[in-house]
């Protein structure tokens, strides 16, 4: 597949569009205010144990405390079969080393760790452990058994101050590749434990890499063709940093000097607004309803106008199966995570259930995000969980709507009548008022002077008193007042 990486930069944000044969896969932003933490360094302080949870919270700075838990502790995870108690191993106003494995999302607090890692190019350099671990994509024995001998002889001799994992992108790296980035970890660990004495409390050890240079390290691969980019400054300290650490991929970098914005030459913009739909299209007339909450995503798959041309079992098989194309891809773009069902239309047919499982599994296997996919349940569902390390592309572009609260809804202007009508009838019961002033938006208003006027004069007869109107235009449908007068 014929990939490419566009690169879009403005003062005040970065967005990352990678595309497979013209068609955009994956969406990345990062905010000059508001920049991802994952990956960052700190040096915390404990802030308040909990037993009962098995967890700290950890002042690093942030707005909010950060949450660690017991299986995030080095110690618990380098003897998983032995439980460990926080309380032991922390205290109040300790001074403890942890890195951000996921950014804070909504009203929830960065995730912590102590186990600190610091990805290279080639690696991964895990300074607490000893051992070399070796990239799950890497599928060949032969293959993960030769990097793995590789590797320990270009570590110093009686090296036993640190492990490492061997990247998918070693597989095809040259040794003096392998030592720089050897060489480049252990001087940025050097720094983050002369730093860590130095500084005081709730400071930043270590900051990850900007988004352009982090394409370079974990994006761009053998297939990336070109990756381009529409900012002078930004080109040139992309290639500074691709000659100095991923030298193969300098040639590839170019700087895009149209007249045309990069990403409306592209359809990028087009797709991003897509993105942000509840609805998908499929080409042969079916659609998805993709549902975003803060507990998970759903996804329902639908037939629409896709009548197939053999048997109704046909059609749906076909609609389900190009539905595991399109949901994966748009797991991607939307860097949806957590816990995701998946409402296929129903088959009876179990071998057609197997194949779209295998269908779905194979399209997920692009994912760069580590993913898990369980069988169809007893109501025909099928679960997947996908790592979330940051914002879905919906939570950075957009906000909660003022006036529904997230539901996706608002209440009719009769059902805000009524209410008005009850809350006067309340207010009258216990105040003696010469008059009651409502204030509402216009769309309720117009219902009291049209269909309600019948209901608010019998009102008024009832209490013995008058009720005016008056139009609020800032007043959302569901917002009212009464006032007494």
């Amino acid at each position: 597949m014929k990939e490419h990486i566009l690169i879009n930069v403005t003062p005040q944000e970065t967005r990352v569009a990678v595309t497979e044969e013209g068609v955009v896969q994956e969406i990345h932003i990062e905010r000059s205010a508001a920049r991802g933490i994952v990956g960052n360094i700190y040096l915390g302080t404990v802030k308040r144990v909990l037993p009962g949870m098995q967890s700290a919270f950890i002042e690093i700075g942030l707005e909010r405390a950060a949450f660690l838990h017991i299986a995030d502790v080095i110690e618990q995870r380098q003897h998983p079969s032995e439980p460990q108690r926080i309380e032991r191993l922390m205290f109040e106003g300790q001074a403890v080393v942890v890195q951000v494995i996921k950014d804070p999302i909504g009203s929830k607090g960065a995730r912590l760790s102590t186990q600190i890692s610091i990805a290279g190019r080639f690696l991964v350099f895990l300074p607490q452990e000893h051992h070399i671990g070796i990239s799950q994509r890497i599928e060949h024995g032969e293959g993960r058994e030769h990097l793995r001998e590789r590797l320990l002889k270009l570590l110093p001799d009686g090296d036993q101050h640190g492990g490492y994992i061997i990247r998918t992108s070693a597989e095809h790296a040259t040794d003096e590749e392998l030592r720089a980035d050897i060489d480049y970890l252990n001087r940025i660990w050097a720094d983050i434990r002369q730093k860590s004495r130095t500084l005081p409390p709730e400071s930043v050890l270590y900051q990850d890499l900007s988004l352009p240079q982090r394409v370079l390290r974990d994006i761009v691969n053998a297939e990336t063709l070109k990756v381009v980019v529409d900012s002078r400054e930004t080109f040139q300290r992309m290639s500074e940093f691709a000659a100095q650490f991923v030298a193969n991929v300098a040639p590839r970098i170019e700087h895009y000097l149209g007249e045309r914005p990069l990403f409306e030459m592209h359809g990028v913009e087009a797709e991003i607004e897509r993105a942000l739909a509840r609805r998908v299209n499929l080409k042969f007339g079916g659609y998805l309803i993709i549902d975003q909450t803060e507990a998970m995503t759903t996804i329902d798959v639908n037939t629409g106008g896709f009548v197939g041309t053999r048997s109704f079992d046909d059609t749906i098989f076909k609609t389900n199966l190009e539905a595991t194309q399109v949901i994966a891809r748009q797991l991607r773009l939307r860097n949806l995570g957590g816990i995701i069902i998946v409402d296929f239309i129903d088959m009876d047919n179990e071998e057609h259930r197997q194949q779209v499982l295998h269908e779905l599994q194979k399209a997920l296997g692009k994912d760069r995000t580590k993913i898990t996919v369980s069988g169809f349940t007893s109501l025909g569902l099928v679960e997947i969980t996908r790592k979330r390390t940051r914002e879905s592309l919906a939570h950075v572009l957009c906000e909660t709507c003022p006036t529904c609260q997230g539901r996706g809804e608002i209440k009719t202007a009769q059902t805000v009548c009524y209410e008005v009508l009850r809350e006067i009838l309340r207010e009258a019961r216990q105040f003696n008022a010469k008059e009651y002033r409502i204030l509402g938006s216009q769309s309720v208003i117009d219902m009291f002077l049209d269909e309600e006027s019948a209901n608010l004069a019998m009102l008024a007869d009832f209490i013995g008193k008058p009720i005016s109107l008056q139009v609020e235009s800032a007043y959302t449908q569901e917002q009212f007042d009464v006032i007494l007068v």
